[in-house]
């Protein structure tokens, strides 16, 4: 399971340029970072960034990241304004083991409820509709702590289907609700982050 989750927008055209241009730079440093399978593993990184950083696999973008968080590992926050230099933008993290855990639980039962796999990689529309799933289902969990949530109540009207689907979905298992009020909160974050986006978000685990 996930220790931790990162969401990630993407800038191609920066990528293309800046990202393509620190691998080759640096890559004696990355292919002693990148073994077994180093220089494979490289030319394919480096061949799908210069055509776009959305073609990167999961596992190929992770490596990115892990790599970044490597050589700029006495500081997150520098290691999240290189990222973002290089057309990679981490605007999100949920760094608790047991809320990244909870998270991904949630993901998956929406997923069967839709039918639908979401992949590491989703259209913003679609993750909006997931995250305007999972307002509403850690709302309708937490009514007990008496906490009205306006946004909850404002985005009813428009997604009643969500909001029964949550509903009917709160019948089924018992949460921890002491984790609720902080998933409540991502859940709520996430969406204020992205509901005017119009490009893919991505979603990473890092285990």
């Amino acid at each position: 399971m996930a220790e931790e989750l990162y969401f990630i927008k993407t800038n191609p055209t920066i990528a293309k340029i800046n990202l393509y241009n620190k691998l080759c730079r640096e890559e004696e440093n990355i292919l002693k970072f990148l073994q077994p399978e180093a220089q494979n593993t490289l030319e394919t990184i480096k061949e799908k960034v210069k055509d776009s950083v959305e073609e990167l696999t999961q596992e190929e973008l992770l490596l990115i990241f892990q790599w970044f968080h490597q050589v700029y590992s006495s500081d997150h926050e520098e290691t999240k304004t290189q990222l973002f230099i290089n057309g990679i933008d981490l605007f999100y993290e949920i760094p608790t083991t047991v809320h990244a855990e909870n998270f991904v639980q949630i993901l998956s039962d929406y997923e069967k409820l839709l039918k639908q796999d979401m992949n590491y990689m989703v259209d913003a529309k679609n993750f909006n509709q997931f995250l305007i799933y999972g307002i509403f289902l850690t709302e309708i969990l937490n009514r007990e702590q008496h906490q009205d949530n306006i946004l909850c109540e404002y985005l009813k009207p428009d997604n009643k289907s969500l909001y029964l689907l949550a509903e009917n979905q709160c019948g089924l298992k018992e949460p921890d609700h002491k984790l609720i009020p902080d998933l409540q909160h991502y859940f709520t974050d996430l969406y204020d982050l992205t509901k005017f986006y119009k490009g893919s978000i991505i979603k990473l685990e890092n285990q």
